[in-house]
């Protein structure tokens, strides 16, 4: 939000620096995020002086050029060349010296320089309007008063106004700050923090007078839940034209754009009080009435940008007896408005439903000043009063006369909200005690009624329009605010709890997780919950009834909550290869959520994604792609570090994989994991091979609470290894060996590994060779041979009776 330095000096006369000025409204809560200048004439006219033209006569090296001598106020005149018709001897001249910055109408700065134009000096440039940024001429130079004196700076004759423009950002919360006014007030609390008094000045309406009642527009308000008060006054005769310097100054200063003298008015007190309002032609009202209503769905209505909308039941409209006029609070029709040709006008101000506006500008993809404000909430108590100053401002800069008495239909008035505040809560809350009257002096300042006070506390009256100040402790915020966060003295004690918590806890698994996955190239992704409904297409798994959709949807890219962690990292994969990163690693920990008929129900996960090569490109290998098995291996990593070794697979039936497989333990579902089809990939126009993996993370955790870790002391004993080269029937697995390895030996034998496997035409058909290797050890005492061939016989002996393996 902008803010005016000068014209925020019109409530409240200050002389601070506007450094000293944004660091106090900073520390008031409304943080003045930069400072910039602004003038009237790009440039502020630097450099620019009153020139006279001495002599003038035709250039000796160019039939279109003149050369002339000017008197700039300085020691001795100087020679310009001039390409302008009506240059002449005796003219007083706006002159452009050595050094001068001048810009063009797209802003771009140039820099006037001693130079040479067809063999002639020229020392500065007579200039014309256009060239100085003070109108669209450029027939000629501009030729001055002949009374001014050579040497004067142009920015005096012009009145060339210089502004300081504090960009506000501001809160959501802070909605009694949307306008020059609230800043200022809110800026006068903090003054009299530290004891500077100045007056809070209100915009006059002395002038609003009822000339007549020649013109009266009567307004009925047909649902006053979302129109609590709505006000109107007619004014006619008056005379629509381009506003005067001062105003459009004024709007120019903080972005916006003139357009004529009753649309700037009406904008200027907007931004001036936070009421907006709206003026209407009135002899396009028919009937002469004012309907405040909802109109039936699919009606037709081109609002001021000439696009066609069409309305929803709920949207709230000012209407006349024939057709809707404006979308209320936010947008104004194309056949209502004010033009040139516009001679009386039904002046609108009113207080309409934050929620309800907001519903209608999302559903219509519409965000004005007016919007904005009546979105966070304004100050109904101040409708009336807005309009008074409106009309009287029109009036003034537009002529004309007031033709209706004050239409006001306020049904239910609201009263200031009322809290009790007790000093221990103060204490408690700010961590030191602040002298009551020095509470009472910021309430005051803020406008907050002490109403009645008592030895616990205070009885406080709330301004409506501290829309967000409902609770002691919303009071509390706005003392500390006002008093000074940095006056809050701290202790060089710190008292701290420390909570025993189970290992298994969600966030430390995930930190255990998270720095494996990190340790072996992997980064984590943190993507949006919302997403596309559009996404539900690529699964038949996923409906589009199950999804939780969004009441007021900030777009139709974030309209529901995700059923699958899939899609946005697939767009993750997408933003990072149209840059070029084409080996990636992800992880993310997150949720989906899910709507069924009966409940909702939010499930936790953890997705990894693999595509490209295993590694980035380099000199002291080959690349290898990362492939299925790559990404298997990774998921055994992380079940591993939990404890979960023993699961049970089976091909997955999800539709989104190419092929994969899906992983149980204990009769749980853990993960789903493959290749993701090309057709998705291609989706989000990723035209290589992506690998998905999504684990169930609730019942990750489920199961790795079930793991008991056993310890035991490492055997100091020594281990033994014996190797068999087997040959056998090529229908015969590892998982054979492995199985009968331990049913012949249980007690002394630990492992068992294949590490080399043979086939070729060197070994007869249907067979082939395994070297498989064997780990003995007894953790008690050292085995002697005796045992060790006792072993590895009755090994050879089973593997030859039961699978008919020979030893080579």
């Amino acid at each position: 939000m902008k803010i005016s330095y000068n014209w925020l000096k019109q409530f409240l006369h200050i002389d601070w620096e506007a450094e000293k000025t944004a660091e106090l409204l900073t520390d008031l809560g409304l943080e003045v995020e930069g400072i910039s200048e602004f003038e009237t004439v790009k440039g502020g006219l630097k450099g620019i002086v009153v020139g006279h033209v001495l002599t003038c006569i035709k250039h000796p090296n160019a039939d279109k050029l003149k050369l002339t001598t000017v008197d700039i106020g300085a020691d001795a005149p100087v020679q310009i060349v001039c390409g302008a018709p009506n240059v002449d001897k005796g003219q007083k001249v706006p002159v452009a010296t050595i050094g001068t910055t001048l810009y063009t109408a797209e802003g771009e700065a140039w820099k006037i320089k001693k130079g040479k134009i067809r063999g002639e000096e020229s020392h500065g440039m007579i200039c014309a309007e256009d060239e100085l940024g003070l109108g669209k001429g450029h027939d000629g130079i501009m030729v001055l008063d002949e009374d001014l004196k050579p040497g004067t700076p142009c920015a005096e004759i012009f009145e060339v106004e210089t502004d300081i423009i504090f960009e506000i950002g501001l809160t959501p919360n802070r909605a009694d700050a949307m306008s020059h006014f609230g800043v200022a007030r809110d800026l006068r609390a903090g003054l009299i923090q530290q004891e500077i008094t100045k007056e809070l000045i209100t915009p006059p309406v002395t002038n609003f007078n009822i000339e007549n009642r020649s013109l009266k527009i009567a307004v009925d308000v047909l649902n006053n839940d979302l129109a609590p008060r709505y006000c109107g006054v007619t004014i006619s005769n008056l005379e629509v034209k381009d506003s005067p310097d001062w105003l459009k100054n004024r709007l120019r200063s903080i972005g916006l754009t003139p357009k004529n003298n009753v649309v700037d008015a009406t904008n200027y007190v907007l931004h001036e009080l936070g009421q907006p309002l709206h003026a209407f032609d009135a002899n396009k009202i028919k009937g002469h009435k004012i309907e405040v209503k909802t109109v039936a769905a699919g009606t037709k209505f081109t609002t001021l940008d000439d696009v066609e909308r069409e309305l929803h039941e709920e949207d709230l409209m000012i209407c006349d007896e024939e057709k809707p006029l404006c979308i209320a609070g936010i947008f104004g029709g194309k056949d209502s408005g004010v033009t040139e040709n516009t001679t009386s006008i039904f002046l609108e101000s009113a207080y309409f439903n934050p929620v309800s506006v907001r519903k209608t500008a999302k559903r219509h993809g519409l965000n004005t000043d007016a919007s904005f404000r009546f979105e966070r909430g304004i100050d109904i108590q101040n409708v009336e009063y807005a309009l008074r100053r409106a009309a009287s401002l029109i009036k003034e800069i537009a002529g004309g006369d007031i033709t209706s008495d004050i239409v006001d239909l306020y049904s239910k008035k609201v009263e200031d909200h009322e809290v009790f505040l007790t000093y221990e809560k103060i204490n408690k809350l700010i961590g030191q005690e602040i002298s009551r009257e020095t509470i009472k002096s910021i309430l005051t300042s803020l406008d907050i009624k002490v109403k009645n006070v008592s030895e616990s506390g205070m009885g406080l009256a709330i301004p409506f329009y501290r829309v967000d100040v409902q609770r002691p402790v919303d009071v509390i915020e706005e003392i500390l605010r006002v008093y000074g966060y940095n006056n809050i003295n701290f202790t060089t004690k710190l008292n701290a709890s420390i909570a025993t918590t189970s290992r298994f806890e969600d966030y430390k698994l995930q930190n255990v997780i998270g720095n494996q996955l990190a340790s072996q190239g992997f980064y984590e992704i943190m993507a949006n919950s919302l997403t596309t409904i559009e996404y539900n297409k690529h699964s038949e798994a996923i409906k589009d009834e199950n999804s939780v959709a969004m009441l007021n949807p900030l777009s139709s890219d974030l309209s529901v909550l995700r059923q699958s962690m899939l899609f946005s990292g697939l767009e993750a994969i997408s933003h990072n290869i149209n840059r070029k990163r084409l080996n990636l690693k992800f992880f993310e920990f997150g949720k989906t959520y899910h709507n069924f008929s009966d409940k909702r129900i939010e499930n936790k996960h953890l997705s990894l994604f693999l595509t490209g090569n295993q590694e980035d490109d380099n000199w002291y290998g080959a690349q290898k792609k990362s492939d299925f098995f790559y990404l298997k291996s990774s998921i055994e990593t992380v079940l591993s570090k939990l404890g979960i070794n023993k699961t049970s697979s089976t091909p997955v039936e999800n539709d989104v994989y190419q092929e994969g497989l899906s992983l149980k333990g204990n009769k749980l579902s853990l993960v789903e994991f493959g290749v993701i089809k090309p057709t998705i990939a291609n989706a989000f126009d990723i035209k290589q091979e992506v690998l998905f993996a999504d684990f169930n993370w609730d019942n990750i955790i489920k199961l790795a609470a079930q793991n008991t870790v056993i310890f035991k002391e490492i055997s100091k004993y020594p281990v033994v290894k014996r190797d068999f080269a087997l040959l056998l029937d090529s229908k015969v697995s590892f998982k054979d060996l492995y199985d009968i390895a331990f049913e012949t030996e249980k007690k002394f034998l630990k492992e068992v590994n294949l590490f080399d496997v043979y086939t070729g035409d060197k070994l007869p058909e249907g067979k082939k060779s395994y070297a498989v290797s064997f780990t003995l050890a007894d953790d008690k005492d050292t085995l002697k041979d005796k045992q060790i061939d006792k072993i590895m016989s009755k090994l050879r002996n089973n593997y030859e009776n039961k699978l008919g393996a020979e030893l080579r």
